[in-house]
């Protein structure tokens, strides 16, 4: 199995090293860049990681800004590590972006804490391997240029319909709540559910071959929504001679 992948997006070289050496040690994946335009080329070459360090004083873009970027693709956990104690920053942080706020100077362990309490409450899609996520052999999904293939179709995918997608799949086979939809989408929004059922529709539009009788999402009304990965197509036979369903 992939190990964890952790991106850290820091311009100080010194807390560059101790966090990838100390998360490293700890068995996680992680990578450092030192600023946002080399933390989306991450991205694009290595597909989204499991979770997002991010430095809010970015030499050329600022965390918020690049939070932002991550944020059209898909539903990437973000949690800032900055010198800012600005609650009104904070705030707005947690808001809109951020599941965790951990203020400089801190200690090794109490991050590496806060990271294991965010992945433990966020279910993990595994794409650590490629940039594009093959979900079956018919279905792949490059979130981080809002692509998606369904045989040989390919479609753009609004911002919206990325995170969608990407929350469904993440919680694939389990119905996810309209709220919890709603809040991971639109967190800083007041959304409806009439506006949540628009945009699945959209995304049905171009996933499902007849998006009236979808395969990959369904609805259970008054609830939520599910993502349904296809099992692998085959011609075996079981032993009454019947075609396994």
């Amino acid at each position: 199995m992939n190990k964890t992948k952790i991106l850290v997006v820091e311009d100080e070289a010194n807390i560059c090293k101790l966090l990838t050496d100390y998360l490293g040690g700890h068995g996680y994946d992680v990578t450092a860049v030192p600023d946002g335009p080399d933390a989306l080329e991450y991205v694009k070459q290595r597909g989204l990681p499991h979770i997002a360090l991010i430095d809010l004083a970015l030499p050329t873009m600022h965390g918020f800004e690049l939070s932002s970027k991550l944020k059209s693709m898909a539903d990437v956990p973000i949690i800032f590590v900055t010198s800012t104690n600005d609650i009104d920053t904070i705030v707005q942080g947690l808001r809109r972006y951020a599941e965790d706020f951990i203020v400089k100077p801190f200690e090794l362990r109490e991050l590496e804490a806060r990271v294991t309490a965010v992945l433990a409450r966020m279910p993990s899609l595994d794409y650590a391997s490629e940039p594009v996520v093959r979900i079956d052999e018919h279905l792949s999904v490059d979130f981080a240029h809002n692509r998606l293939s369904v045989g040989n179709k390919t479609f753009s995918l609004t911002p919206t319909e990325s995170i969608l997608l990407h929350v469904l799949l993440r919680n694939a086979g389990r119905v996810v709540e309209n709220r919890m939809l709603i809040a991971r989408v639109w967190p800083s929004e007041d959304v409806y559910e009439d506006t949540l059922r628009v945009h699945m529709h959209r995304l049905r539009r171009k996933l499902e071959a007849d998006s009236h009788h979808p395969h990959y999402i369904r609805t259970e009304r008054g609830i939520g929504y599910m993502f349904t990965i296809r099992p692998p197509e085959t011609n075996s036979q079981n032993g009454d001679g019947e075609s396994e369903k």
